[in-house]
């Protein structure tokens, strides 16, 4: 991917997606499957908000970059068949950002709360659920890193894209 491509953002990849997997299973150990960091950070990095420093905040991408942004609210990210009979690594840890710490794993219950999280035609904020809209600009400087960008021209570009109608 990264040999091809000048760089990947994935917004809110679902969980059935290979490659997503496979970088959240192999995560370096200790981080957490909401944020994972994989082999450093090098290429691949996760971010639930890239407003905020991306990990590892400060260090350059080896080459071309895959961004995987994951709101710990989007059942898109964690809904997987896997959920039926075992508890997820992200309900073992602390909850994510918007995540109620009450959210627990209940066999076969689990499942259904997220499948109808879903499904449910919700009109979530910005930052939450599966809206990744205005962060795509984040997501995109952070991995291209256009010269002469500033947090200005970011915040004209969320401004223009908000303003678009839905």
């Amino acid at each position: 991917m990264a040999n091809r491509t000048d760089g990947i953002l994935l917004a809110g990849p679902p969980a059935f997606n290979e490659l997503n997997r496979e970088f959240t299973a192999k995560r370096d150990p200790g981080s957490p499957e909401v944020q994972p960091l994989y082999q450093d950070g090098r290429i691949v990095r996760f971010s639930n908000d890239p407003a905020d420093p991306i990990q590892p905040a400060g260090q350059p991408w080896d080459g071309a970059g895959v961004l995987s942004l994951q709101h710990a609210s989007d059942p898109i990210v964690w809904l997987s068949p896997d959920l039926i009979l075992h508890r997820p690594g992200w309900l073992t840890e602390p909850a994510g950002l918007d995540v109620i710490d009450e959210m627990t794993w209940i066999p076969f219950v689990t499942f259904w709360q997220v499948t109808m999280d879903m499904l449910e035609p919700v009109e979530t904020p910005p930052g939450h659920g599966h809206t990744y809209t205005l962060e795509f600009v984040d997501g995109w400087a952070e991995i291209l890193q256009p010269p002469g960008w500033t947090p200005q021209l970011a915040d004209e570009l969320r401004t223009l894209i908000a303003e678009q109608p839905h």
